[in-house]
């Protein structure tokens, strides 16, 4: 599939994106340049590649001696067990999820260029 300069500039029309023709240009090349790439991938052949779940490696909780006898263990992972504390297999969890205020709605808004009620307000676009 080849991406042109017209369409690029439809796309910014629609978009309310106003382009130079220098950025016409450039941005036109750069989305044939990725489209290209991506032609590459689906060229590569992965029959014998597993599918993937995760972007980062899952990193396997650290298992020591539990405090009793040698033959108890403990998962550990970031100071915690994990299955006592019904979390085991949740690996890779970079921080806790932990409940917070929400931004007030009018704060949120204040500086919105269009408000409806406690909403933002928004163009009609349809073509």
């Amino acid at each position: 599939m080849a991406i042109t300069e017209e369409t690029v500039k439809y796309v910014a029309d629609l978009a309310r994106i106003k382009l130079t023709p220098k950025e016409l240009e450039k941005l036109s090349q750069q989305l044939q340049d990725i489209l290209g790439f991506i032609d590459k991938l689906n060229k590569a052949d992965v029959k014998n590649i597993a599918p993937m779940s995760q972007i980062l490696p899952v990193n396997p909780p650290l298992e020591i001696p539990g405090p009793k006898s040698g033959d108890e263990r403990r998962f550990i992972q970031r100071g915690r067990d994990l299955r006592s504390s019904g979390r085991w297999g949740s690996t890779n969890v970079l921080r806790d999820d932990q409940p917070s205020t929400s931004l007030p709605s009018d704060k949120a808004l204040e500086n919105a260029p269009q408000r409806e009620g406690n909403l933002f307000g928004v163009p009609k676009v349809i073509e």
